[in-house]
């Protein structure tokens, strides 16, 4: 099969000048502020029975939410590098959308008090000395294995004098100072320095992470290969994909690169797209997929251990509901329901495609999956997002630790979250007029071009021929006769002159 590549010596060149990241570009502004509206959804598990969990029983829980933000994102301190490399920041904020939501958030949700269970099972191997202290400690500020706290407070941080505590004589046990909450960090913050290939020189490598805070691969994970920083930062990707393709992109917040793999064709708006998934494999265990064996310590498969780079808290990351994980995680939990159309990740994108080869010729793979694209004729623009994922904590009793009781060990979800965008509007309009309705305007136009140079070709050769069958008939005429010239004349003059009305010409016999 043929490879997918630039094609003509000016379409892609042309094409590839209006994708690059360069400021003279017609994407560059799009590039820089995403000009679809990204929405942060989350959905917390209100936990029902948090004394019968002390106990030994089952946990249950209800799923409440969501609880929507509007996500702004914009690029600053944007510098181009010589090595063909942009770095940048992307600043984030959150407003909440109360109209978008069900609930407020002043809303109470009881969950597990991550810091003080958390704590309790990071110190499970040490020494019974140190835990009864720390029981002490929980005691005095009345840590207690479940919380009653709102919306905002888990969300964006709350002040508690136990972490203050902590932070004075333990300053390196936890990443933050002040309030504590999941999602603090992320409120009027950055991502981290992002390097990435602008395609100016190398337009195969456009998009590509160079570096991410100046390394080239983190050190949270136990291969090199989980290590690697690959892919893009997770907005744009290269043109010119098939699917063969796979997407790939580095995420901050997971501290580790994903990879999502065409599932199928489809539209959007009625722009023509691909989607593409996560792989089954994506959190799966080293047992079930031996290249994830770098990310273990491992449980159950379908949960990632993420501890390592979230201060060794016992955290897991997976799909909501732990969807596409072992039916273990989910029976140990009532309340859950995992559902492919519900909590999978997906991404719709416009492929852009030129081809050569065989690529777009009739019959081939590529051909038989979008017969309806023609190559050079698209762009590879994200058109519709949705990253779903769960963050749970991992409980049980720990012997020395009374706030503890007689938990069962298991994998307790905390909430999971949405973030999605797709076009829409004015840009949405924009963009199907470029990429749907103009090819078909102009598909139709070459046809409508074709049939009047037909016409205008056969006027000349139906005159052609009508001058002939004059000459050929005075010819004859002389020929013949002079009753046959007659007749023959009378013919001829009828084809220059229109009979008068109720005149009938006789047919003159050769």
């Amino acid at each position: 099969m043929g490879r997918c590549t630039h094609v003509g010596p000016r379409g892609p060149r042309r094409h590839s000048r209006n994708v690059r990241i360069d400021p003279g570009s017609l994407s560059f502004s799009m590039w820089k502020e995403i000009p679809i509206p990204f929405y942060f959804s989350a959905y917390f598990f209100d936990i029902i029975n948090p004394d019968e969990i002390l106990k030994g029983e089952k946990p249950q829980v209800r799923e409440r939410g969501p609880y929507v933000y509007r996500e702004f994102r914009h690029k600053r301190n944007i510098t181009f590098n010589d090595n063909d490399t942009v770095s940048y920041r992307e600043y984030r904020n959150f407003q909440f959308q109360p109209d978008m939501s069900n609930g407020l958030e002043s809303d109470y949700i009881v969950m597990p008090n991550i810091l003080a269970l958390g704590a309790s099972v990071m110190m499970e191997d040490r020494p019974m000395s140190l835990k009864l202290i720390m029981t002490l400690i929980f005691t005095t500020f009345n840590q207690r294995a479940f919380m009653n706290r709102t919306v905002g407070e888990i969300m964006w941080g709350y002040e508690d004098p136990f972490i203050q505590l902590i932070n004075k004589y333990f300053p390196d046990m936890f990443p933050f100072k002040g309030k504590f909450g999941l999602f603090a960090e992320l409120n009027n913050s950055d991502s981290g320095l992002f390097t990435v290939y602008t395609g100016i020189k190398n337009f195969s490598r456009i998009h590509l992470v160079d570096k991410w805070n100046g390394i080239s691969k983190v050190n949270y994970w136990h291969s090199d290969q989980c290590n690697m920083i690959n892919g893009t930062s997770g907005q744009m990707w290269a043109p010119f994909m098939t699917p063969e393709y796979s997407l790939e992109f580095y995420s901050p917040e997971a501290c580790r690169s994903m990879k999502l793999v065409y599932e199928a064709q489809g539209t959007f708006a009625g722009i023509p797209t691909y989607r593409f998934k996560a792989p089954d494999t994506l959190f799966a265990n080293g047992t079930v997929y031996p290249p994830n064996e770098g990310f273990c310590p491992c449980l159950e498969s379908g949960v990632q251990n993420v501890s390592t780079c979230r201060f060794n808290a016992p955290l897991f990351l997976s799909h909501p509901h732990f969807y596409n994980a072992d039916s273990v995680l989910a029976q140990a939990v009532l309340g859950l329901d995992p559902s492919e159309k519900e909590h999978s990740l997906f991404l719709d994108i416009h492929p852009a495609l030129s081809c050569r080869g065989e690529c777009g010729k009739p019959g081939s793979r590529w051909h038989r999956s979008r017969p309806d694209i023609k190559p050079s004729k698209v762009t590879g623009i994200p058109m519709n997002v949705s990253v779903k994922l769960q963050l749970s904590l991992y409980i049980k009793a720990v012997k020395g630790i009374g706030q503890t009781g007689q938990i069962k060990p298991v994998v307790l979800p905390l909430l999971w979250f949405e973030e999605r965008g797709s076009m829409e509007g004015k840009t949405l309009e924009m963009f199907y007029t470029q990429l749907v309705l103009l090819p078909r305007v102009m598909r139709y136009a070459q046809y409508v071009l074709l049939a009047v140079g037909c016409v205008l070709l056969l006027i000349p050769i139906v005159y052609h021929m009508r001058s002939q069958e004059k000459c050929y008939l005075f010819w004859s005429s002389s020929k013949k006769g002079s009753k046959d010239k007659e007749a023959m004349q009378a013919y001829s003059e009828s084809l220059m002159t229109s009979a008068p009305k109720g005149t009938v010409l006789q047919e003159a016999r050769l």
